[in-house]
């Protein structure tokens, strides 16, 4: 399972062969605090994306029919202010990574992005029990981007990235381990060094490049919610694959979050599926196998 060592120099001259990172991500963090802000942007941007603005319109809309208000919404102004900048920047998210990802790499299977929304969705639910209270668009931004340094494994070393994978299962090791053995970094890492180059927040290139060695850095509060996000969308089966490995996650990540795995979780279980579930429905696969 050997293979030619990856740099940092090496993943970030490849990377330029990737789709352009979107750039509604970047304004979204600048604006994350500032709704008035965020809400022009949002609208600006979904104006010039027709996919995007038919999802918001049709979410304006079922709220809308929910309600049985007269009229049907056709002004995106309308339909943020009705359904809420937060939800309307979930949807400009989710529409604008999955084609990213799509676009990156058709060779990737479907379950990459349906892990990325379940990992999204329930960072963004433990952000919000979080005592530290890392925003809620970061969490959702890193989730979704947590395991991106295997996309780039995928575009431009499939073959020895396969070779891990198989590696993993015959010899019963994390497939973080068989990356480190055969690139000798892991996907994690190379995320790390992806998010920098996109400029991406210090808190969001910390929590993708830690998320399997959570201790490493629990300074850092969006690292223990990716962490448990990853953990328990595997644990609880939201990524609509054949075989979820539960990795032993981390006990101090947990203290930060203030996690306490007893009956009052159950709730929060119950909206991670909800959310993922639903998410992965209204954003399904774009460009995926």
């Amino acid at each position: 399972m050997e293979s030619r060592r990856l740099s940092r120099a090496e993943v970030i001259s490849r990377s330029d062969a990737l789709p352009a990172f979107p750039e509604i991500v970047l304004q979204i963090l600048v604006a994350i605090d500032d709704d008035e802000a965020n809400m022009a942007m949002l609208v600006e941007h979904i104006r010039r994306d027709p996919v995007t603005a038919a999802r918001v319109l049709s979410l304006a809309n079922a709220a809308v029919l929910k309600s049985r208000r007269q009229g049907a919404i056709t002004d995106l102004f309308t339909a943020t202010s009705l359904i809420g900048t937060g939800r309307v920047r979930e949807t400009a998210l989710l529409s604008s990574l999955g084609n990213f990802f799509g676009h990156s790499s058709a060779a990737m299977p479907s379950t990459f992005w349906h892990h990325s929304i379940a990992a999204g969705m329930c960072a963004q639910e433990l952000a919000l029990l979080s005592r530290s209270g890392p925003a809620l668009g970061a969490a959702l931004i890193a989730g979704l981007l947590h395991d991106v340094g295997q996309l780039w494994l995928q575009c431009f070393r499939a073959d020895a990235f396969a070779a891990a994978q198989a590696g993993a299962g015959e010899h019963c090791i994390s497939i973080s381990e068989a990356e480190r053995e055969c690139f000798g970094v892991d996907h994690a890492v190379i995320g790390g060094w992806l998010a920098d180059h996109w400029a991406l927040p210090e808190n969001i290139c910390r929590a993708i490049r830690f998320h399997h060695v959570p201790d490493e850095a629990l300074d850092e509060a969006l690292v223990p919610v990716v962490h448990i996000a990853e953990v328990l969308s595997n644990a609880l089966d939201l990524s609509q694959g054949c075989v979820n490995h539960v990795c032993s996650f981390s006990v101090p990540a947990c203290d930060v979050l203030g996690l306490k795995w007893n009956a009052d979780v159950q709730p929060l279980f119950g909206r991670m599926e909800a959310r993922s579930r639903h998410a992965s429905k209204a954003f399904p696969r774009i460009g995926l196998r």
